[in-house]
């Protein structure tokens, strides 16, 4: 199928460090460092990290960490779940701005 993004190129990622190895391996100890278990465990963390892929609307990241909430033992119930509550969050944070709209149309309407 032709897509705008082609799947295998989430394993040419780290070509992006060509050009910058030393940024680039900043940020891959800072991402490494983000990941490991603390006062979340690596599973709650794939999966705040799947709702926020959906969010952003990566496709990389939505299908690496739906690979990786899978394999930190997420149920496709609990990763549908997670999905949700990003719509959720991504929808009131479209209806809040609404306000400004109400605020500039109450100030042009004086």
């Amino acid at each position: 199928m032709e897509t705008y993004y082609h799947p295998p190129d989430l394993g040419k990622f780290a070509e992006i460090g060509k050009e910058a190895p030393e940024l680039w391996q900043k940020f891959l100890e800072w991402y490494n460092a983000v990941f490991k278990e603390g006062a979340l465990s690596e599973r709650e963390k794939a999966l705040i990290a799947l709702a926020v892929a959906h969010a952003v609307q990566c496709p990389y990241c939505i299908d690496a960490f739906s690979t990786a909430s899978l394999e930190k033992g997420s149920t496709p119930e609990q990763m549908t779940e997670a999905v949700h509550v990003a719509a959720a969050i991504r929808g009131g944070a479209s209806l809040v701005h609404g306000v400004q709209m109400r605020n500039r149309i109450d100030k042009l309407s004086m």
